[in-house]
């Protein structure tokens, strides 16, 4: 039976859920789905690296072999051959990974949050790169994170800024490979630095590597975590290197700490899909990824190679950015009286062309005059001539 006439319900939400605000980046992604749009606004992978029959076997050979168990509830830390294989992958001479100290999360935005449920309260300072990833302060914004910025340049923070501001922080985040948004990557000296201060101050470091594996050329930089496992948290996700639907990432950390994330993820999601988790390790287990990823690196530095050249090209003197060696990201800075907020609305109406503002990337003061280009997902031919319109908007602002 169905009320009559029943009172409208007055929501009470929670102070946490009143906080919470919409994703710059995923309000934008709305608008490019429009088919006339080239949108250099999407953090994601290009659909072209799927490696749709690898997978589609992988799925085949689960179900078929092994399809009750993957079926089934599984262990809150994840399925153990694929948390071996993570170990081994991570594990050097110097630094030996336990399988104990990898836990299995639904994509790494989850790894985030639980290290926000664990770590931070109300007001707890966390220290974070100038500017920063977004879902990272969106995830310890929740839990009432307190940010402070550290000083950063064109190789990333900036070692000798941390101490002054350590006091009482929580954890120090990182993203030290082809960062998102700058594209820019720590050197091994810095990183070096990096990991003796936060040692020294009892500072956890994390690691959140999404991108270390798309270089362009050269060999990957050294992990922070092999240089102090007993500090460093490590995250990693294989949405980058598989394909991001299967919402599959992990956290290394000390077991201590794995042991309260654990405890979080029990009260989330009890674990992370059995049958994505045995489905990844059959496609991988076997040395696919050796051969897979760098047909990826080889895409997307072509597609990086034509955003650079169009940008000397098509825009402005006055204009400067990033030059990645890898990742999917350009970090563009604009003459200081452009705000590419309002820069985005004209370049979307006008030239049919999308990016994303950098001002959200910032946990404190913002510089307006910034934006994220991702180029991954888009021809060079779409690239140069979405670069040429918006060259063409920003000239019109001088």
């Amino acid at each position: 039976m169905k009320l009559e006439n029943p009172a409208p319900l007055q929501w009470q939400f929670s102070h946490r859920a009143e906080q919470m605000q919409s994703s710059a980046i995923r309000e934008i992604l709305k608008v490019t789905m429009r088919p006339d749009i080239t949108s250099f606004a999407g953090g994601l992978p290009s659909p072209q690296t799927f490696p749709v029959e690898h997978m589609k076997a992988a799925f085949d050979r689960v179900l078929t072999q092994q399809g009750k168990v993957a079926l089934q509830y599984g262990p809150t830390d994840g399925y153990l051959p694929l948390r071996e294989w993570i170990a081994n992958s991570l594990s050097t001479d110097g630094a030996r990974i336990l399988p104990e100290q990898v836990l299995m999360v639904s994509g790494s935005q989850q790894g985030l949050d639980l290290l926000g449920k664990v770590l931070i309260d109300e007001g707890s300072r966390v220290l974070v790169e100038t500017p920063s990833y977004l879902g990272a302060l969106q995830a310890f914004s929740l839990y009432g994170a307190k940010f402070e910025s550290v000083p950063s340049d064109e190789n990333g923070l900036l070692p000798d800024a941390i101490e002054p501001i350590a006091a009482g922080a929580r954890m120090l985040y990182s993203l030290p490979n082809f960062q998102n948004p700058t594209g820019r990557t720590i050197p091994t000296e810095r990183r070096i630095q990096l990991v003796e201060t936060c040692a020294r101050l009892g500072l956890p470091l994390i690691e959140d590597d999404p991108y270390g594996a798309l270089s362009y050329r050269n060999a990957p930089l050294p992990k922070m975590l092999t240089m102090n496992p007993s500090g460093v948290i490590y995250m990693g996700s294989f949405s980058k290197v598989l394909t991001p639907g299967i919402r599959l990432g992990y956290v290394v950390a000390p077991r201590p700490l794995i042991l309260k994330m654990e405890q979080a993820k029990q009260a989330t999601d009890l674990h992370t899909a059995q049958l994505t988790q045995m489905v990844v390790y059959e496609a991988i287990k076997d040395g696919f990824l050796d051969q897979h990823v760098p047909t990826i690196r080889k895409l997307y530095g072509d597609q990086c190679e034509a955003m650079l050249g169009a940008l000397q090209e098509f825009f402005p003197a006055g204009c400067s950015w990033s030059k990645p060696e890898g990742g999917m990201f350009v970090w563009v800075t604009l003459p200081s009286h452009i705000d590419s907020s309002t820069l985005l609305n004209e370049a979307v109406e006008q030239e049919k062309v999308a990016f994303v503002p950098g001002a959200p990337f910032f946990a404190n003061v913002a510089e307006k005059n910034t934006m994220r280009l991702s180029f991954v997902t888009v021809s060079p031919e779409q690239i140069r001539a979405g670069v040429q319109r918006l060259g063409k908007l920003i000239a019109s602002k001088l």
